[in-house]
């Protein structure tokens, strides 16, 4: 793919006043403990209490919101392991179309739960076998549906967008923002924002140790695909960036960092017990990142997004007990 053209802030203003009486204006919530372990005033962007539990409902809206008459009767069709159907599915219920949702076979009970109780139609698949995109795509020609992939898409990272723009609108400038990465909407998103709103912020992607395709393509320039990761992570179990978020990040992202699934679990266990938190491991990504990192962001102001808080009650339990 060459030649595109990028979305810019003035899409993720447009993307805010569409999502304007839809989507929370989440919290943005502090830890005077954290503060103290890392030695920097840390400001958490809490997704978690987003619409159906995570950032993605506004990428998802904004996307949706934009259809033609023709498109919302047709219907949209999307893939994702949870948190995208979910966004996927509740904007169709709110603007009155149909909706049907490519999911893994293995995806969290919950997050499937809820895409089918918005009213979506689920189609499972095998992720480590099948193409999740080349079946999104075979029921978009044979149904005539609207595809909308969960983060290559200029309108779905414009909204995502909007995460970032609120957090420098209620604290101000920062000097280093971490937000997790899977297939890059969220943070190419949250690089428009901080681009046009603290230009000298220092921004990082973070994504699962087990799963650095992104990490790989930033220090190669050029897109790195790999086999679908084993993490916890699942909402960053993605095999490669998209064309369009790959483009703004090689451009606005000074940095892209890991955390381990074992510092995943330490980070669930922090917001459970000192911010009374429940935590989906991919929103832990920020934190991981910012306490391996503390030596460098000491007497810094810090923002770190927390992308979701979708997990089985199980898995939490389990995870946060061992």
């Amino acid at each position: 793919m060459t030649n595109l053209t990028l979305p810019t802030f003035a899409d993720v203003e447009a993307a805010a006043a569409r999502l304007s009486g839809f989507a929370n204006r989440t919290p943005v919530n502090t830890s005077r403990t954290l503060n103290e372990i890392i030695g920097a005033e840390v400001f958490f962007k809490c997704e978690n209490f987003q619409r159906m539990g995570a950032f993605k409902f506004r990428g998802a809206f904004n996307a949706l919101s934009k259809f033609s008459p023709e498109q919302r009767r047709a219907g949209v069709v999307a893939f994702s392991s949870g948190n995208h159907a979910q966004g996927i599915a509740l904007s169709a219920k709110l603007l009155g179309m149909p909706a049907t949702i490519v999911m893994p076979h293995d995806a969290p009970a919950a997050k499937v739960a809820a895409t089918k109780g918005y009213g979506a139609t689920v189609v499972h698949y095998d992720r480590y076998t099948e193409d999740r995109e080349a079946i999104g795509r075979k029921l978009a020609q044979a149904q005539g549906l609207t595809l909308i992939p969960p983060y290559d898409h200029p309108d779905v990272l414009a909204g995502q967008g909007t995460v970032a723009k609120e957090l420098f609108e209620e604290v101000g400038p920062l000097d280093a923002l971490f937000a997790p990465l899977g297939g890059g909407g969220l943070l190419s998103g949250t690089a428009l924002s901080t681009r046009a709103l603290a230009p000298a912020c220092q921004l990082y992607g973070v994504e699962p140790e087990a799963g650095n395709d992104g990490q790989q393509s930033f220090r190669s320039g050029e897109i790195v695909h790999i086999d679908t990761p084993r993490t916890i992570a699942d909402g960053a179990q993605t095999p490669h960036l998209g064309h369009y978020t790959f483009a703004i990040i090689k451009r606005d992202v000074d940095d892209i960092v890991t955390a381990t699934d074992a510092e995943l679990v330490e980070a669930m266990k922090f917001f459970a017990t000192r911010m009374k938190m429940i935590v989906e491991p991919t929103g832990c990504l920020g934190l991981a990142a910012a306490l391996n990192m503390k030596d460098a962001l000491k007497g810094k102001r810090v923002g770190i997004v927390i992308s979701g808080g979708n997990i089985d009650l199980e898995q939490f339990c389990a995870l946060v007990s061992a």
